[in-house]
């Protein structure tokens, strides 16, 4: 029986060595997507005054999934992330207030155009 046993652990071991060799992949690309949206944001930053909000979001987000990504790759936790699970949901800027544009004000028209 303890036979079976090691037999089980081993194939769910080389399971999750695939599993994590397949998120090291993923962590390499998305590695260069969250140093694109760093370099975006500086240039939003330096245009605008303040950082953009929607690259808020999507930085804190990305970075999240790089932390769940490194939990699962250290045996910290057997939940594999993104798409097993939620996409981490961003959190409240810790930083300066995003940039915020009004929305423009809608055209008011009257009447039709007359023929």
């Amino acid at each position: 029986m303890a036979e079976k046993d090691t037999v089980i652990e081993r194939e769910s071991l080389l399971l999750r060595v695939l599993w994590m060799v397949l998120f090291s992949i993923v962590w390499q690309a998305i590695v260069v997507v969250l140093g694109v949206t760093v370099v975006v944001q500086l240039v939003y930053r330096l245009i605008y005054g303040a950082p953009n909000k929607t690259l808020l979001s999507f930085g804190d987000s990305l970075s999240q999934y790089l932390a769940q990504i490194g939990r699962f790759g250290t045996f910290n936790t057997d939940a594999k992330p993104w798409p097993f699970a939620d996409w981490p949901t961003p959190q409240a800027p810790q930083g300066e207030a995003a940039h915020s544009v009004p929305p423009a004000p809608h055209p008011v028209r009257d009447e039709e155009p007359k023929l």
